[in-house]
Protein backbone atom coordinates (compact mmCIF):
# COMPACT_ATOMS: atom_id res chain seq x y z
CA UNK A 1 0.00 0.00 0.00
CA UNK A 2 1.16 3.59 -0.69
CA UNK A 3 2.71 5.04 2.42
CA UNK A 4 1.55 8.18 1.69
CA UNK A 5 -2.14 7.06 1.77
CA UNK A 6 -3.58 6.58 5.33
CA UNK A 7 -4.90 3.07 6.58
CA UNK A 8 -8.85 4.07 8.20
CA UNK A 9 -10.90 1.32 9.67
CA UNK A 10 -13.50 3.78 10.43
CA UNK A 11 -14.74 5.93 7.94
CA UNK A 12 -17.07 7.83 10.32
CA UNK A 13 -13.70 9.66 11.73
CA UNK A 14 -13.06 10.94 8.53
CA UNK A 15 -16.62 11.92 7.61
CA UNK A 16 -16.47 13.71 11.03
CA UNK A 17 -13.34 15.66 10.00
CA UNK A 18 -14.91 17.34 7.08
CA UNK A 19 -18.17 18.05 7.59
CA UNK A 20 -20.46 19.07 10.79
CA UNK A 21 -22.74 16.03 12.37
CA UNK A 22 -23.63 17.16 15.45
CA UNK A 23 -27.91 18.29 14.99
CA UNK A 24 -27.96 17.55 11.07
CA UNK A 25 -30.16 16.81 8.97
CA UNK A 26 -28.95 13.69 6.83
CA UNK A 27 -30.12 11.66 4.24
CA UNK A 28 -27.85 8.59 2.85
CA UNK A 29 -28.46 7.37 -0.77
CA UNK A 30 -28.47 3.52 -1.10
CA UNK A 31 -27.88 3.22 3.07
CA UNK A 32 -27.74 -0.79 2.72
CA UNK A 33 -27.77 -1.61 5.83
CA UNK A 34 -26.88 2.08 7.19
CA UNK A 35 -23.67 0.55 9.17
CA UNK A 36 -22.10 3.90 9.45
CA UNK A 37 -25.52 5.83 9.70
CA UNK A 38 -26.30 3.67 12.68
CA UNK A 39 -22.57 4.71 14.28
CA UNK A 40 -23.26 8.12 13.13
CA UNK A 41 -26.20 8.84 15.83
CA UNK A 42 -24.61 6.41 18.39
CA UNK A 43 -22.01 9.46 18.30
CA UNK A 44 -24.40 12.04 17.48
CA UNK A 45 -27.78 11.50 18.76
CA UNK A 46 -28.93 14.47 18.04
CA UNK A 47 -28.53 14.35 14.52
CA UNK A 48 -31.02 12.49 12.55
CA UNK A 49 -30.59 10.24 9.52
CA UNK A 50 -33.03 9.30 6.18
CA UNK A 51 -31.80 6.25 4.58
CA UNK A 52 -32.94 5.49 0.86
CA UNK A 53 -32.57 1.66 -0.42
CA UNK A 54 -33.84 0.99 -3.58
CA UNK A 55 -33.33 -2.94 -2.85
CA UNK A 56 -36.62 -4.39 -1.71
CA UNK A 57 -34.54 -7.20 0.25
CA UNK A 58 -32.31 -4.72 1.98
CA UNK A 59 -35.11 -2.32 2.77
CA UNK A 60 -37.57 -5.15 4.29
CA UNK A 61 -34.13 -6.47 6.18
CA UNK A 62 -33.82 -2.80 7.68
CA UNK A 63 -37.27 -2.63 8.24
CA UNK A 64 -37.67 -5.40 10.41
CA UNK A 65 -34.54 -4.72 12.56
CA UNK A 66 -34.40 -3.05 16.08
CA UNK A 67 -35.55 0.72 14.75
CA UNK A 68 -32.87 2.50 15.91
CA UNK A 69 -33.69 6.59 17.41
CA UNK A 70 -33.21 9.05 14.85
CA UNK A 71 -32.51 6.78 11.58
CA UNK A 72 -35.64 6.81 9.30
CA UNK A 73 -35.33 3.90 6.35
CA UNK A 74 -37.36 4.79 2.67
CA UNK A 75 -37.41 2.76 -0.42
CA UNK A 76 -36.27 4.13 -2.91
CA UNK A 77 -33.42 4.98 -5.63
CA UNK A 78 -30.97 8.18 -5.87
CA UNK A 79 -32.89 9.56 -9.14
CA UNK A 80 -35.81 9.50 -7.36
CA UNK A 81 -35.79 10.99 -4.32
CA UNK A 82 -39.27 11.42 -2.73
CA UNK A 83 -38.01 14.39 -0.13
CA UNK A 84 -38.79 18.07 0.30
CA UNK A 85 -36.59 20.90 -1.50
CA UNK A 86 -34.00 21.88 0.90
CA UNK A 87 -34.90 19.24 3.80
CA UNK A 88 -31.00 18.37 4.57
CA UNK A 89 -27.98 19.68 5.51
CA UNK A 90 -25.91 17.11 4.02
CA UNK A 91 -25.74 13.72 1.90
CA UNK A 92 -23.92 10.74 2.34
CA UNK A 93 -23.32 8.14 -0.81
CA UNK A 94 -20.93 5.36 0.34
CA UNK A 95 -19.94 3.50 -2.34
CA UNK A 96 -23.20 3.82 -3.77
CA UNK A 97 -23.02 6.22 -6.50
CA UNK A 98 -21.54 3.59 -9.14
CA UNK A 99 -24.46 1.02 -8.54
CA UNK A 100 -26.92 4.22 -9.96
CA UNK A 101 -27.42 3.76 -13.71
CA UNK A 102 -25.19 4.80 -15.64
CA UNK A 103 -27.70 7.30 -17.50
CA UNK A 104 -29.42 8.07 -14.61
CA UNK A 105 -26.48 9.25 -12.20
CA UNK A 106 -26.49 13.11 -13.96
CA UNK A 107 -30.24 12.90 -12.70
CA UNK A 108 -29.40 11.33 -9.29
CA UNK A 109 -26.69 13.98 -8.62
CA UNK A 110 -29.74 16.92 -9.46
CA UNK A 111 -32.17 15.11 -7.02
CA UNK A 112 -29.35 15.53 -4.48
CA UNK A 113 -28.73 19.03 -4.72
CA UNK A 114 -32.43 19.64 -4.91
CA UNK A 115 -33.12 18.15 -1.42
CA UNK A 116 -29.87 19.45 0.37
CA UNK A 117 -30.33 23.19 1.68
CA UNK A 118 -27.84 26.36 0.26
CA UNK A 119 -24.62 25.46 1.34
CA UNK A 120 -25.35 21.63 1.87
CA UNK A 121 -22.82 19.31 1.54
CA UNK A 122 -22.49 15.89 -0.68
CA UNK A 123 -20.19 13.06 0.75
CA UNK A 124 -18.67 10.66 -2.03
CA UNK A 125 -17.11 7.51 -1.23
CA UNK A 126 -16.37 5.69 -4.23
CA UNK A 127 -13.79 2.60 -4.06
CA UNK A 128 -10.77 2.57 -6.61
CA UNK A 129 -10.39 0.30 -8.93
CA UNK A 130 -7.17 -1.63 -8.10
CA UNK A 131 -5.47 -3.27 -5.07
CA UNK A 132 -5.43 -7.39 -4.01
CA UNK A 133 -9.23 -7.11 -2.87
CA UNK A 134 -10.37 -5.61 -6.71
CA UNK A 135 -8.15 -8.49 -8.33
CA UNK A 136 -10.87 -11.22 -6.88
CA UNK A 137 -14.21 -9.23 -6.64
CA UNK A 138 -13.53 -8.55 -10.92
CA UNK A 139 -12.95 -12.24 -11.66
CA UNK A 140 -17.31 -12.17 -11.07
CA UNK A 141 -18.49 -8.29 -11.00
CA UNK A 142 -15.79 -6.36 -12.47
CA UNK A 143 -16.86 -2.32 -12.38
CA UNK A 144 -14.19 -0.45 -14.00
CA UNK A 145 -16.83 0.88 -16.50
CA UNK A 146 -19.20 1.66 -13.28
CA UNK A 147 -16.43 3.33 -11.45
CA UNK A 148 -15.42 5.60 -14.03
CA UNK A 149 -18.88 6.62 -15.27
CA UNK A 150 -19.18 7.69 -11.47
CA UNK A 151 -16.19 10.08 -11.46
CA UNK A 152 -16.84 11.27 -14.40
CA UNK A 153 -20.64 12.06 -13.06
CA UNK A 154 -19.12 13.92 -10.41
CA UNK A 155 -16.80 16.15 -12.87
CA UNK A 156 -20.12 17.09 -14.74
CA UNK A 157 -21.68 17.83 -11.86
CA UNK A 158 -19.17 20.13 -10.94
CA UNK A 159 -19.51 22.29 -14.40
CA UNK A 160 -23.25 22.88 -13.91
CA UNK A 161 -23.12 25.61 -11.89
CA UNK A 162 -25.18 23.60 -8.88
CA UNK A 163 -21.70 22.20 -7.02
CA UNK A 164 -18.78 23.40 -6.38
CA UNK A 165 -15.70 21.07 -4.95
CA UNK A 166 -15.16 21.11 -1.14
CA UNK A 167 -12.38 18.94 -0.57
CA UNK A 168 -11.25 15.12 -1.53
CA UNK A 169 -9.21 12.51 0.18
CA UNK A 170 -7.90 8.70 -0.33
CA UNK A 171 -7.50 6.20 2.18
CA UNK A 172 -7.33 2.42 2.10
CA UNK A 173 -9.92 0.32 4.34
CA UNK A 174 -8.96 -2.62 5.69
CA UNK A 175 -10.98 -6.25 5.20
CA UNK A 176 -10.59 -9.05 7.00
CA UNK A 177 -11.91 -12.29 6.10
CA UNK A 178 -11.27 -15.36 8.35
CA UNK A 179 -12.27 -18.03 5.61
CA UNK A 180 -13.58 -18.36 2.28
CA UNK A 181 -17.03 -19.41 3.37
CA UNK A 182 -16.86 -15.40 5.02
CA UNK A 183 -15.88 -14.20 1.64
CA UNK A 184 -18.49 -15.92 0.05
CA UNK A 185 -21.25 -15.05 2.51
CA UNK A 186 -20.42 -11.56 2.36
CA UNK A 187 -19.09 -10.64 -1.46
CA UNK A 188 -20.78 -13.33 -3.64
CA UNK A 189 -24.19 -12.92 -2.25
CA UNK A 190 -25.26 -9.43 -1.72
CA UNK A 191 -29.58 -9.21 -1.91
CA UNK A 192 -29.69 -6.59 -4.88
CA UNK A 193 -27.57 -9.07 -7.63
CA UNK A 194 -27.55 -12.48 -9.02
CA UNK A 195 -23.77 -13.66 -9.79
CA UNK A 196 -24.16 -16.27 -11.38
CA UNK A 197 -21.19 -17.91 -10.09
CA UNK A 198 -20.75 -21.91 -11.49
CA UNK A 199 -18.67 -23.80 -9.86
CA UNK A 200 -15.50 -23.25 -12.34
CA UNK A 201 -15.58 -19.40 -11.34
CA UNK A 202 -16.50 -20.42 -8.03
CA UNK A 203 -12.76 -22.37 -7.64
CA UNK A 204 -11.30 -19.53 -9.36
CA UNK A 205 -12.00 -17.05 -6.93
CA UNK A 206 -11.72 -19.65 -4.08
CA UNK A 207 -8.05 -19.66 -5.62
CA UNK A 208 -7.46 -16.01 -5.83
CA UNK A 209 -9.00 -15.66 -2.76
CA UNK A 210 -6.30 -18.27 -0.94
CA UNK A 211 -3.13 -16.56 -2.70
CA UNK A 212 -3.31 -13.79 0.00
CA UNK A 213 -4.26 -16.20 3.17
CA UNK A 214 -2.01 -15.03 6.69
CA UNK A 215 -2.11 -16.94 9.47
CA UNK A 216 -5.67 -15.49 10.71
CA UNK A 217 -7.39 -15.64 7.82
CA UNK A 218 -7.11 -13.13 4.41
CA UNK A 219 -6.56 -9.44 5.49
CA UNK A 220 -6.79 -6.76 2.51
CA UNK A 221 -7.33 -2.90 2.05
CA UNK A 222 -9.56 -1.29 -0.32
CA UNK A 223 -8.45 2.14 -1.60
CA UNK A 224 -11.10 4.50 -1.59
CA UNK A 225 -11.89 7.65 -3.16
CA UNK A 226 -13.65 10.55 -0.92
CA UNK A 227 -14.87 13.56 -2.95
CA UNK A 228 -16.76 16.29 -0.71
CA UNK A 229 -19.19 18.79 -2.88
CA UNK A 230 -20.99 21.28 -1.36
CA UNK A 231 -23.85 22.80 -3.12
CA UNK A 232 -23.77 26.45 -4.05
CA UNK A 233 -25.64 29.28 -1.62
Amino acid sequence: MNKDIPLIDNELDLLADLVPLQASQLIELGCGAARLAGALLVRYPNARVTGLEVDERQHAKNLAAIPQPGLTFVHAGAQAVPCAVASFDGALMLKSLHHVPTDLMAQALAEVARVLRPGGWLYVSEPVYAGPLNEIMRLFNDERVVRAAAQRALDQALCNGTWEAADERRFAMPVHFTDFHAFEKRMLQPTFVNHQIDAPLREAIRQRFESNRVPDGVRLTRPMHVRLLRKKA
